[in-house]
């Protein structure tokens, strides 16, 4: 038995190897989305422009195919309520779907489809509420898409207003002149 200042090696380091069961129990490593190996090392970080992610670029050790990770404070939740009063989280993928399916075929690409959501993400945020109607996030949508493209515009209008028939069309054609 060692003694070390009065206190025993062993329970040094049976009290160590405790602390260690503990917080490897806890932390979860980033699987490779390859190989499904359960760890992976970062070999660079960067702060996003908006200053409010932190994108890392990482390899894994058994495959050596390297992906990126984005890491982002997670924000309060938001409850959406939809036209019939059902409550659903609040799901920028669903949002991001809606604008690429208006603006398929059109000269816009996929980044400034992601600056949109974000910025809609955003907004929604700075509201500070817990439930958002659905018609506050349609008319984000549709202010952003009149700046970018207005045959996208029109597509989303039309599923968001509910189009019946041509005379739809042009009566919101004839408002926003």
């Amino acid at each position: 038995m060692l003694l070390v200042d009065g206190l025993q090696v062993v329970l040094i380091y049976t009290y160590y190897y405790y602390i260690w069961c503990i917080l490897f129990s806890l932390v979860k490593f980033m699987k490779c989305p390859f190989c499904q190996f359960n760890d992976s090392e970062v070999l660079e970080s960067r702060v996003s422009e908006d200053g409010n992610s932190i994108r890392r670029r990482r390899e894994c050790p058994k495959c050596k195919k390297r992906f990126t990770t984005q890491e982002k404070v997670k924000d309060s939740v938001l409850w959406v309520i939809k036209k019939d009063g059902r409550r659903e989280l609040f799901d920028k993928e669903k949002i991001k779907r809606g604008i690429v399916r208006a603006l398929e075929k059109r000269p816009v690409g996929l980044n400034v489809v992601d600056e949109i959501v974000g910025d809609i993400e955003s907004e929604m945020l700075r509201e500070e509420k817990e439930e958002i109607p659905t018609t506050v996030i349609g008319k984000a949508v549709l202010r952003r898409l009149k700046k970018i493209d207005r045959v996208a515009w029109l597509r989303f209008a039309s599923v968001y207003f509910e189009f019946e028939d041509l005379g739809d069309f042009e009566k919101i054609l004839e408002s926003k002149k």
